[in-house]
Parts: structure tokens; C-alpha cells; sequence
């Protein structure tokens, strides 16, 4: 196995924390690397490790659990910020302070995942956690609004009915992807709004507050990193798989996007490395072109039930309303009741053509 191709700097912590799958034969067993991909140095092979049971796991993934624990993270962490957000650079630090509490939050879920038994991991979680997807309520949203069939139903009703496929091609991934410690990139969009519809953290530009694990999205790149969104960027620290999956999704909506790596200090007190472009190729390379190709599908079925994709077509809807009936007939039957020096009037019941 080899080691991973992404260097990181030790930060102000010390930490080494690993927020993508890390395959190292100094770490994990080489026959157990793809069903515990995130068992730390710190635990040792032999020595057995407590892990929650099915349930406890499931609620770990609930939108209602994922709050408290991330409150608690934060209050622990920054016990006198309710009393200073008035002030601006005080906001920017609870804001840091948020941000750091829930990639931590969201490391140890997918590492307690990994860690548990094959016996102990929810089957398709994703199937389960779909009602809280903001990309499914906006689907159920548009089925309702579309009056005049103008939403391919059947189509996008049977890919939600086998969502179950998304957690079959994160585990194919999982299995194919190199060793790799975490590295950071920031996404942003031309409009400044949240495609990928990342946990939102602190004031938005644009948009709805996004929950953490209330997304689609979130959930699937949960499997390979931690992410935020905040004002008018995106924020993701993790395995390269995350980022291709981003870049993926946002050209197949034709999502105007950039992608920079994160700086050193941009998010503080978490460490991970700021990639230059030549290790990003070297990072690109390390991926096979079947590992890629999954990446691309899981992407693909991402982007077709993406919030955006049914606020496309909602849009639709809205034009085919303005739009229901003949225009040009209705400038026809205009010139020539002007010709007849003709008007209905008010009280005309005469049906127009």
C-alpha cells in the first residue's frame, strides 16, 4: 500500500485527523481497509474498540441528534460566545468556532460508521435518511406543482426508489480509492448560492440554511471529507474523491464554479494540506480511471436530483403558466376587432379564439 500522496502541516493542535478514508498499512489491516477505512493510528489491531450499536448509529445521522451534538460541540468549545456575537470580529470567531465543531462532528459519525461491523452498519442508510433530504422535499415540491406533466415523474420517482445505489458506488469507491490524508479546497459559484448544498455555518449571501446531513450531498461527501458552506463559499477538507465528485456535479448542471485550494490558515485549529497544482495532478494520477468513472456516475445521480435540477424545473412550470395559451392567435384576433373598430367590452361574454 502506498503511503498517502497528500503531506499534511501540523496545525496549532498538533492534530492528525484524517477526514477521508485512510488505507495505510500502519494503520489498518490490509483485509479490513475497506470495511474500516477510518480506524486511526491511535487504536491498535488487536484491541477492541467501542462502537455504537445500529441504532445509536442511525440517530447519529438524524437531522434532530446531529443538532445537539453540534450545539454541545460548540458551547464546549467557545463557552463565552453567546455573550460576544454582538461584536463583529467575535461573530467571525464563533462562526471558526462552528465550522471547526461541525467537521468534527462530522469526522467522527463516518469514522464510528466505518469502524462498526458490517452486522453493526445501517443497511443503505441513505434509503432511511432520504425524507430529510432537502433534494428530495424539493422534489416532492415540484411532483405537486406539476399540473401539466411536464417533470419526467417516472423517471425521477424510480431513481428515488433505488437511492439504495448511491451507498453500493460510495462502497466501490471506497475500495478503489489510494491512501490519501486530508486536503482542503474552497468552491465558489458565480452567483455566490450553495449547488452542492453543503451544512451551512454562520450569515448566507443567498438561499436557505442548509442542516448538516440535510442534503444529498452532504451525506455523500460525508464519506470522503467534511464540508461547509458560509456566506457565498463552499468549504471541503478531504480525500480528492470529494473534489472530482464537486467538479463533476457542478458542470453537468452547467453551474458556472471555481475551485482553489484552501489556504494554510484559512480554517484554523483543523489541520490539512494547501495543494499547489502540481500535486493535484500527482493526487488526479493516483486515481485509476475506474475509481474516477464511479466518481462521475455517483455525481451524475446526484445532479439529476440536486435542488437545482428541480428548481429548473419548477421554472419550467412557471414559464409554461405565463405562457398557456396561443399568443399569436390572441394578436390575430386583436387586429382584427381593432380593424372593426370593435372592442368587447367588460360585460362581453364572447369567448376569445
Amino acid at each position: 500500500m502506498t503511503e498517502p500522496t497528500a503531506k499534511l502541516n501540523a496545525g496549532n493542535n498538533g492534530q492528525q485527523e484524517a477526514a477521508a478514508p485512510a488505507k495505510t498499512e500502519s494503520n489498518v489491516d490490509k483485509n479490513n481497509a475497506v470495511e474500516n477505512p477510518h480506524v486511526g493510528k491511535e487504536a491498535p489491531k488487536n484491541e477492541p474498540v467501542d462502537t455504537p450499536d445500529k441504532a445509536a448509529l442511525l440517530t447519529m445521522f438524524t437531522l434532530s441528534d446531529i443538532e445537539a451534538v453540534a450545539t454541545e460541540a460548540v458551547i464546549s468549545e467557545s463557552s463565552d460566545s453567546l455573550t460576544v456575537a454582538a461584536k463583529p470580529v467575535a461573530q467571525e470567531t464563533n462562526v471558526a468556532t462552528q465550522r471547526v465543531a461541525l467537521y468534527r462532528v462530522q469526522h467522527e459519525r463516518t469514522r464510528l460508521l466505518y469502524m462498526a461491523s458490517a452486522n453493526t452498519r445501517p443497511t443503505y442508510l441513505v434509503q432511511t435518511l432520504k425524507p430529510q433530504f432537502a433534494e428530495y422535499q424539493q422534489y416532492l415540491l415540484a411532483q405537486q406543482l406539476d399540473k401539466r406533466g411536464l417533470m419526467d415523474t417516472d423517471t425521477l420517482e424510480r431513481l428515488w426508489q433505488q437511492l439504495h445505489v448511491v451507498d453500493d458506488i460510495i462502497a466501490d469507491i471506497v475500495r478503489h480509492m489510494p491512501a490519501q490524508q486530508p486536503a482542503g479546497w474552497q468552491l465558489t459559484t458565480q452567483d455566490g448560492r450553495n449547488p452542492l448544498c453543503f451544512a451551512t455555518v454562520g450569515k448566507l449571501k443567498h438561499g436557505k440554511p442548509i442542516r448538516d446531513q440535510g442534503s444529498l450531498n452532504s451525506y455523500v461527501l460525508g464519506h470522503f471529507g467534511v464540508s461547509s458552506f458560509t456566506y457565498d463559499r463552499g468549504y471541503y477538507i478531504g480525500h480528492v474523491v470529494g473534489y472530482l465528485f464537486s467538479c463533476y456535479y457542478c458542470a453537468h448542471l452547467s453551474i458556472t464554479y471555481g475551485v482553489t485550494a484552501l489556504g494554510q490558515q484559512v480554517v484554523a485549529d483543523y489541520d490539512y494540506a494547501s495543494l499547489e497544482t502540481p500535486h493535484m495532478v500527482r493526487l488526479l494520477q493516483g486515481l485509476d480511471g475506474y475509481c474516477k468513472k464511479r466518481i462521475y456516475q455517483l455525481a451524475v445521480i446526484c445532479a439529476r436530483l440536486s435542488v437545482f435540477a428541480s428548481d429548473k424545473r419548477i421554472e419550467r412550470m412557471l414559464i409554461a403558466e405565463v405562457n398557456d395559451f396561443d399568443k399569436k392567435l390572441q394578436q390575430q384576433h386583436l387586429d382584427v376587432l381593432l380593424l372593426q373598430g370593435l372592442m368587447p367590452d367588460s360585460n362581453d361574454s364572447t369567448p376569445l379564439l
